[in-house]
């Protein structure tokens, strides 16, 4: 691949191990997965919530696996992006780089907003501005200090769920039975329960997008997909089980709290406002990984004057995408003080959906000799993301069609441009 060189446009420095980039896909992945999405995937699925984390974590198996074969090859900051230029072509990219960014802002909105709903509810959208404002602040000061934190929320966090779950599977009011599947599952509803539910997985992209900043690529993004992936099943499933076993299928569709509502459920009042205190430490951390992510894919789209080259700078002390972390972070305060977390999360997933269909796609044309995966991986992984995508809420599909549809046109204005002058 041919990198950008030249004062305009430096290379990120490596700095990430495995256990560094493990961590910073689990800080994506467990606060948006089990504070944001576990309820209104209930409602979709009903008693088929079980049905549907399989579901979306087969296909989110699909997708790491061919992202991570796929960033081995090539390590350099914007995932997908990068991906579908090589493999598939300008325009590949151009989609996959815009469906993530529009996707995982969004995602960046709705973890602000879970922030300000636990801490102060009733000044929710002021709180998520002001943790965007705060968490922009960290990431401008460095990769490194960004994956320090984020161990210590996610050790935070993995504490406050395994209390949660020990107090729900001991409690005299869990029921086994709860966890049977019933009439009320149906497959559009399974279906469209997984796409949510992907929402909470896709945080492995994380790992991807910062292909740039970890040490021996060809050995590192291959490692910590999986392990980031496996690690956050594990939690999702426990998680899942324990508060179907309280409050059953109806009870957690209708929670605006289900983990704090679990536990009062099963008598352990007390560990209400720790649950409270964990989930907003969990959303803190998927915002600190989503602005990094999104601000990595906005410098390698800027790179190739998709977006302004103005954002491919980096700052010369901290070694980050200074100009594209700080246009992250305003745009997502204004989505966090006007927008609404339920909406974010549909939208969201409709764009990642897209992006991993890419990434897909990209990987089924890997050769033998480049490491790919058994062709039935990319297959299914790009069928499942469609499949997802198209059965998300009808408002999910509306709005991400259309956003979509306008990236795609200003593709085509850019290109209609350039051949104009060339000509």
């Amino acid at each position: 691949m041919n990198q950008p060189t030249g004062p305009a446009s430096p290379h990120l420095q490596r700095r990430l191990g495995v256990a560094d980039a493990v961590l910073i896909g689990l800080g994506s992945m467990i606060g948006a997965g089990i504070f944001a999405a576990l309820a209104p995937a209930a409602r979709a699925a009903g008693s088929g919530l079980l049905v549907a984390l399989a579901v979306a974590a087969a296909v989110a198996y699909c997708n790491a696996t061919s992202s991570a074969r796929l960033a081995a090859r090539y390590p350099a900051s914007g995932g997908t992006y990068v991906y579908g230029r090589e493999r598939l072509g300008d325009f590949w990219g151009y989609l996959a780089g815009w469906a993530f960014v529009i996707g995982k802002t969004a995602s960046c909105a709705a973890m602000a907003l879970t922030v300000g709903s636990y801490v102060w509810p009733e000044h929710a959208h002021a709180v998520a501005a002001a943790s965007v404002v705060a968490l922009t602040a960290v990431n401008y000061a460095g990769i490194q200090k960004s994956a320090w934190l984020t161990r210590a929320v996610v050790a935070v966090v993995l504490t406050v769920l395994a209390a949660v779950v020990v107090a729900c599977l001991t409690s005299s009011a869990a029921n086994a039975g709860r966890l049977d599947v019933d009439a009320d599952a149906t497959l559009t509803g399974v279906l469209q329960a997984a796409g949510l539910l992907f929402f909470a997985f896709a945080g492995y992209a994380r790992i991807a997008t910062l292909g740039e900043e970890v040490r021996d690529p060809a050995r590192t993004i291959p490692r910590a997909v999986p392990l980031a992936l496996g690690i956050t099943l594990v939690v999702y499933a426990a998680v899942a089980v324990a508060v179907l076993t309280v409050l059953g299928p109806r009870g957690l569709g209708e929670a605006t709290a289900p983990l704090s509502d679990a536990v009062r459920a099963a008598g352990a009042d007390r560990l209400a406002p720790v649950v409270r205190g964990g989930a907003a430490v969990a959303a803190l951390g998927s915002l600190l990984a989503l602005i990094l992510g999104v601000s990595r894919t906005t410098l390698a789209m800027a790179r190739d004057r998709h977006l302004p080259h103005v954002l491919a700078a980096v700052h010369p002390r901290f070694q980050v995408p200074h100009r594209a972390e700080l246009l992250v972070g305003a745009v997502v305060v204004v989505l966090a003080a006007t927008t609404d977390v339920r909406g974010a999360i549909g939208f969201s997933s409709f764009g990642v959906l897209v992006y991993y269909a890419v990434a897909n796609a990209s990987a089924w044309t890997l050769t033998a000799d480049e490491n790919r995966p058994a062709r039935i991986v990319p297959a299914a992984g790009l069928a499942g993301c469609l499949l997802l995508a198209f059965t998300l809420p009808a408002a999910s599909i509306a709005w991400g069609s259309t956003v979509i549809a306008a990236g795609i046109a200003a593709y085509g204005t850019r290109r209609a441009i350039t051949a104009r002058r060339a000509s």
